[in-house]
């Protein structure tokens, strides 16, 4: 059974997610809807990118995905199809698929071609649902577009390292539910240019020297708990679930001890450094 997953800035109080789940059951009733998310920030690419790039691995080969994010055709803003490791995407080309190829090379690309034959002001509803479902009956791409070579790549979502190798400059590209930052910095890049030097993290007023493999790695446990100086509320950095550098706040609670974001004064794109020594 095929499995179509949506990702959108469409919330959950208006009608537009259950209207786009309906008109895929009402084209295929042999089918699995899966929400990723409905709560992205609108218009917000990074967002998405991030949360898709990281959920669709845990799915199944050849699934495909809806991305309902900044969609609305205009001349800059064309409706794109991709099979992209073996999976399928369906989303607006503004940059969002940018996270995901740059690291695997897109299999094949084409640009919706459709729209002649379907009258239309919500794309997601009535293009994005058609394409889904052709691909879910087992329909090729080059049906329903032509094939392009490339896709629109937004440069903040790719750190940069200068000449002499000491110092990179990243970007906040995401914060989660729990006012954590994950910066574009991942663990293979930081690696490749560490080369096992001493290094300084620094964003606004904050600074860390060391990244844990996980958020309780930043507390003693040798320690009894009524001494520990610190737990929650603990600042730190941290390798994430999905190979980025997070800076976070140990236990966060957004009502009370607060979140990396507001506490460090951190919002999207700040910039993130790493100088080495």
């Amino acid at each position: 059974m095929a499995i179509i997953t949506l990702t959108t800035d469409f919330g959950e109080k208006d009608y537009f997610a259950g209207a786009v789940k309906g008109a895929i059951y009402s084209e295929l009733d042999q089918v699995r809807i899966v929400d990723i998310s409905h709560s992205i920030t609108p218009f917000h690419i990074s967002e998405a990118a991030y949360t898709i790039k990281n959920a669709y691995r845990s799915f199944p080969k050849g699934s495909i995905h809806i991305i309902g994010i900044d969609s609305e055709l205009t001349p800059e803003n064309k409706h794109l199809a991709v099979k992209l490791d073996d999976h399928y995407f369906i989303c607006a080309n503004n940059g969002i698929l940018s996270l995901l190829a740059s690291e695997i090379n897109p299999e094949k690309i084409v640009e919706i071609n459709i729209h002649d034959k379907i009258e239309t002001n919500f794309p997601v509803l009535d293009v994005f649902v058609k394409v889904a479902c052709h691909l879910a009956r087992g329909g090729t791409l080059e049906v329903i577009g032509k094939t392009v070579t490339e896709i629109k790549y937004l440069k903040q979502y790719e750190p940069t390292v200068n000449s002499d190798k000491k110092q990179i400059l990243g970007h906040v590209i995401y914060i989660d539910n729990y006012g954590n930052v994950i910066t574009n910095i991942s663990r293979k890049f930081f690696e490749n240019v560490r080369k096992g030097r001493d290094f300084t993290i620094r964003a606004r007023n904050v600074s860390f020297s060391e990244i844990h493999e996980a958020y309780s790695h930043a507390i003693n446990f040798e320690v009894e708990k009524d001494k520990r100086r610190e737990e929650d509320g603990k600042k730190l950095a941290v390798f994430n679930s999905a190979g980025y550098i997070e800076l976070a706040i140990y236990k966060s609670n957004l009502k009370t001890v607060g979140g990396a974001s507001t506490l460090f004064g951190l919002d999207y794109l700040d910039t993130v450094t790493i100088n080495f020594e």
